[in-house]
């Protein structure tokens, strides 16, 4: 039997999201505003948490209705049947996005709308209620306002699907992994190629890059998925695709995925979090300064992060950095394709080279550009 679900991703990510959902074997996928609607089965929406590596959440939305008001929330989520959904032992949690009403226009209020209306229920039904878990919850409910429109889901993730459960150890304004999956997407680098970030902070690129190359689903390394706690999880389906994402890995690179830094400290994060995903042994840290960089191979990928002033550094001190890549890129790097990530225009044109693509993505709310430079 099939559902429809919805996908939330990061804003200008919603085409590759659309492209990995339809290799997923979702079906009716429609790209929508920071998201992505899909229909599919129960292995499908398993599948999709499993194995996508660009999206944050899988939404199963349970009812739409009219809502102009707090009243009229109540008393619409009151006529859901909350016992096909959530025991009374199963803890709770209220998640609200959206906006554009001017009477529910504060999120925690409307939560507390929402979650008021379920256990008032459940008290009248069961003469007992769920209790409040804001961190770990059991069952994760989303309310999406937008006007006088409300859809209600419930959040088969849990927590964000980003979380692989391997970054214990973070560097300072990391990448989301899930935009370091889209990167190497955007950057069309498949595992064939050689893979190199020189300056991978705590190692997110090239471990999104390991991870995909060894076709390890980011979500084995997770302890638990939402839909875990539904009444209708299905173990022993659940247990047959872990069991077929095992079995999928491959056990060796095609090709070499090196990250290197200057800092001695974000490398042992980054060769700490790479022992977490079990692929230590496959990719290469080396503690390297900018200048003295050399290209691994004569052929190859390299997307580099560097600070764009934001959070890191000050613009002023960083155009040197820039202009060092370009340098090291025309000098050290032919026959490879270069990409540099930035949220600063003036920062990127100290590169000095005419980047040949210019691709807007978002890092988190910054609108920043993926910059593509073919190093003949």
């Amino acid at each position: 039997m099939n559902f429809s679900y919805f996908a939330t991703v990061a804003r200008g990510l919603e085409t590759i999201a659309a492209n990995e959902l339809e290799s997923l074997g979702a079906k009716e996928v429609r790209a929508d505003f920071t998201g992505v609607h899909f229909v599919g089965d129960q292995a499908t929406l398993y599948r999709v948490n499993l194995w996508a590596r660009t999206i944050f959440r899988v939404l199963v939305p349970i009812k739409e209705f009219y809502c102009p008001n707090a009243e009229i929330l109540y008393q619409e989520v009151q006529k859901i049947s909350w016992e096909d959904y959530l025991h009374p032992n199963n803890t709770l949690a209220v998640d609200c996005t959206g906006g554009g009403n001017q009477k529910l226009n504060h999120t925690h209020y409307t939560a507390l709308q929402v979650k008021n209306a379920i256990v008032d229920q459940q008290r009248f039904k069961l003469g007992q209620r769920s209790s409040v878990d804001p961190k770990n919850p059991d069952v994760l409910i989303n309310v999406h306002i937008y006007q006088d429109h409300c859809i209600l889901s419930l959040d088969s993730s849990g927590a964000s699907l980003h979380r692989r459960g391997y970054r214990q150890a973070m560097g300072l304004a990391p990448l989301k992994e899930t935009l370091a999956a889209a990167l190497l997407d955007m950057a069309e680098w498949n595992p064939s190629l050689p893979f190199l970030d020189p300056l991978c902070g705590s190692g997110t690129l090239p471990l999104e890059a390991g991870l995909k190359a060894l076709n390890i689903a980011p979500g084995l390394l997770r302890e638990k998925f939402g839909f875990q706690n539904f009444p209708d999880f299905d173990a022993q389906l659940w247990q047959k695709l872990l069991t077929e994402a095992q079995d999928s890995r491959i056990p060796q690179l095609k090709a070499l995925i090196c990250g290197s830094d200057r800092d001695s400290n974000v490398l042992n994060q980054a060769r700490s979090n790479a022992e977490k995903c079990g692929i230590y042994d496959q990719i290469k840290f080396t503690q390297t300064e900018l200048s003295q960089l050399e290209a691994p191979s004569d052929r190859g990928v390299l997307i580099c992060n560097p600070p764009y002033g934001e959070r890191l550094g000050d613009a002023t001190e960083l155009g040197a950095l820039y202009k060092t890549l370009g340098d090291i890129f025309k000098q050290r790097f032919k026959g490879w394709t270069a990409f540099i990530l930035t949220g600063n225009k003036e920062l990127g044109k100290k590169v000095g080279l005419k980047a040949s693509r210019r691709m807007p993505v978002y890092n988190g709310s910054l609108a920043c550009t993926l910059l593509k430079y073919e190093l003949y």
